[in-house]
């Protein structure tokens, strides 16, 4: 798609105005102001409360709920991604350097850096389709976890506004539209961690303005790489009233470097050549950025939102060390250079019918990614040999749903969703033949997919604190473009067969949820997902491809209790089996797939200004292969954050791995070969988690 046809499409988006900010933002906050002309702060009225927050009556699942500032707060992060694993059941791990995407697990799936999970930050997508690194990459290193005010959360695929990425479920993360207090904070930390924060908003009696500054440094713990981590992070938010609405508008800008320690082989450390936390490839690393403008607008029927990101990625990696080029070594750059434009519209009226009051929720999505350059270089050091492939993609797509929520009885009400996508996929291959001589001009081509999905739900409230739930859903991923056209493999020139350019999934759940009082929430779900197409890691290409179609199904309960205004507990735990739906038994594992988790979590915040937390998080063993003989150890985590408030100073100290676990974030098993070995070797690969660490923080609030 040319550069004409480009901006054609961003006339579209314009034209169909400032896109949706979701349905959750006209709940989340109302600003008290008695100032007319005065520049003091306003207080922020926070109704979302988290799990506090009441959703008998209002959710159509038990798995989806809220989680609020005050509950990030009190988590210790040893990354940002982490802040996803305030989403019940959610492991968040890492296989690489700090500054890439995290790994993600959830519902028996290992969805790598984020595929079959969608995410959105104040309603622009995280995910990355045909990304260079893997089929949608969500990198969460541009968030600023203080400054996010909720997080909403929906698992399955139930909800007709989810489009792409949603068999697992998705979540919106949206910042605060107004800080109560401004504050600048340092943190400082073993392995040269630094890191600098400095937020707060100026507000009037009928607009605002937020920002937010960040900017952090790390070593790591490395024994023979300094990981140099050099991530920086600005966010500008303008809030007024604007035509019996509510205009915002979102600027934000991360720029990222850093060393990598990839997974590492086991046998390397067996023999000696490098202890648990060396690299095979010292020379590995990466370097990011992310700049978008945002504009959302609101009122009693509308929400209107649109979006331009600016995103570049050069990733370097080494998976197979010396198994395809013993002289030069396997070391690959993944470059991905992209503008995406795009945008939502939602209108939602009330009515009756038959005599029943009746929601209806009428929405268009549009997105357009212009990636002008996606690919794969061979690489010695950094310094580039050769292109393995280089494409340019345009990738288009259109959205429309329906919801309808009816109440059948005075407790009963059903929801029916209806959602059609339509893709377009235009692949340019930039080179006839590569570093392997492989001619690949057949690869270039265009193709489209579309997609009828419904949703179906029942929700039935027994009482005022306890209400269950049925759902039925279909939900997709799209595959990345390249692989929609492609003929020829890049490497040995065989032929190859498209893969189709739209994965449906189906899945469904009962479910009940009960608040009592201010005291307890849960919520218990059984549930079932089957996906037509599996990606799987593949670890002598380091990506993924496409595998046969999977079945999974699993038991989630959570629960939070507050035992006073002091105390509180959470325990969530999640069951799950993942199969391969057309393999025999003794090969119907999914490689990666997580089947136990658990994560407990206990705090208190007293009146006297000390808080702190203590959280464990365990996932179980995983199978490494297809026949579940292989299998990876278990991971155990215990993180303490200690703290002390006192009137304009927050003192917090964070002790991670307080035990000292020699478990591992990740584990493979593939072939690789290493320097002096004369042929490729099955083995285990892992990235170690990092040993126990310390992190002290000084706030001052204004």
């Amino acid at each position: 798609m040319n550069k004409q046809l480009t901006m054609r499409y961003l006339s579209v988006c314009i034209g169909l105005g400032l896109l949706t900010a979701p349905k959750l933002y006209a709940q989340q906050t109302e600003q008290a102001t008695d100032t007319a002309n005065s520049n003091e702060k306003v207080a922020e009225v926070i109704q979302v409360l988290g799990h506090k927050t009441n959703l008998v009556g209002e959710a159509i699942s038990a798995s989806q709920g809220l989680i609020g500032q005050e509950e990030i707060e009190i988590r210790p992060l040893l990354r940002t991604g982490e802040i996803l694993e305030s989403i019940p059941g959610m492991v968040v791990t890492q296989h690489s350097g700090t500054g890439k995407a995290n790994q993600y697990f959830l519902r028996g799936f290992n969805l790598d850096h984020g595929t079959d999970f969608a995410t959105f930050v104040d309603g622009m997508p995280v995910n990355m389709r045909t990304h260079g690194h893997g089929q949608g990459y969500s990198d969460l290193n541009f968030v600023i976890p203080e400054l996010i005010g909720s997080i909403e959360y929906k698992k399955g695929p139930y909800y007709a506004e989810v489009g792409d990425f949603s068999g697992a479920g998705s979540a919106q993360l949206r910042h605060s539209n107004v800080l109560s207090k401004g504050t600048t904070s340092i943190t400082l930390g073993e392995d040269n961690y630094q890191r600098y924060l400095m937020m707060d908003s100026i507000v009037s009696s009928d607009s605002s303005w937020t920002y937010a500054l960040e900017y952090n440094t790390s070593d790591g713990p490395w024994t023979d790489i300094k990981e140099d981590l050099d991530k920086t992070n600005a966010v500008i938010k303008h809030q007024r009233e604007f035509n019996d609405g509510e205009l915002s508008l979102t600027f934000m800008a991360y720029d990222n470097s850093w060393n990598s320690a990839d997974q590492i082989p086991q046998r390397a450390i067996e023999s000696g050549l490098i202890d648990k936390f060396g690299s095979i490839d010292p020379t590995v690393g990466g370097q990011s950025s992310r700049y978008s403008l945002s504009a959302n607008w609101i009122n009693q029927n509308w929400q209107l939102s649109a979006y331009v990101i600016d995103y570049d990625l050069n990733l370097w990696g080494n998976f197979t060390y010396f198994m395809e080029d013993p002289i030069n070594g396997d070391q690959v750059e993944q470059v991905d250079q992209r503008m995406i434009y795009g945008g939502n519209a939602n209108y939602q009226f009330e009515g009756e019918f038959a005599g029943k009051n009746m929601t209806n929720r009428m929405g268009i999505e549009f997105r357009y990614d212009d990636i002008s350059e996606v690919a794969l270089y061979k690489t010695k050091q950094k310094q580039r040999l050769g292109a393995i492939r280089q494409d340019d993609v345009a990738e288009l797509s259109f959205g429309l749903y329906w919801e309808n929520q009816l109440d059948l009885t005075d407790n009963l009400r059903s929801t029916l969703g209806l959602r059609y996508d339509i893709y377009d996929f235009d692949v340019n291959s930039k080179i006839d033949s590569n570093v392997y001589d492989v001619d690949l001009s057949g690869n270039s081509g265009k193709t489209d997919d579309s997609l009828l999905s419904a949703k179906f739900g029942l929700s039935y409230t027994i009482n005022e604190h306890l209400e269950v739930y049925s759902s039925l859903g279909q939900g997709f991923h799209s595959n990345d473009a390249r692989g929609t056209t492609v003929k020829i493999d890049a490497i040995d020139g065989s032929v190859l067969e498209p893969v189709a350019p739209l994965v449906e999934s189906f899945g469904g759940e009962i479910g009940l949820r009960s608040v009592w009082s201010d005291k307890a929430n849960v919520s218990l779900a059984l549930w079932f997902l089957d996906l037509d197409s599996e990606l799987i890691f593949v670890g002598d290409a380091g990506n993924t491809e496409p595998s046969g179609k999977s079945k999974r199904k699993g038991l989630e309960l959570t629960t939070y209790y507050y035992f006073d205004d002091i105390w509180t507990l959470d325990v969530e735990f999640a069951l799950a089996e993942s199969k391969y739906s057309d393999e025999p038994k003794d090969a119907n594992e999914i490689p990666g797939a997580i089947d136990k988790v658990l994560q407990l979590g206990l705090s208190a915040d007293w009146d006297n200004g000390f808080f702190g937390s203590v959280r464990l998080r365990y996932f179980g063993d995983r199978p490494l292969n297809e026949s579940g003989e292989l299998r990876s150890d278990s991971t155990k985590v215990v993180n303490m954050r200690l703290g002390y408030h006192m009137k304009d100073w927050t003192l917090k100290l964070d002790l991670l791995n307080l035990l000292a676990s020699d478990t591992h974030d990740i584990d493979y098993y593939y072939e690789s070969q290493l320097a002096g070995e004369t042929q490729p070797v099955e083995d285990f690969h892992f990235h170690p988690i990092e040993s126990r660490t310390y992190r002290a923080s000084i706030s001052y609030h204004f």
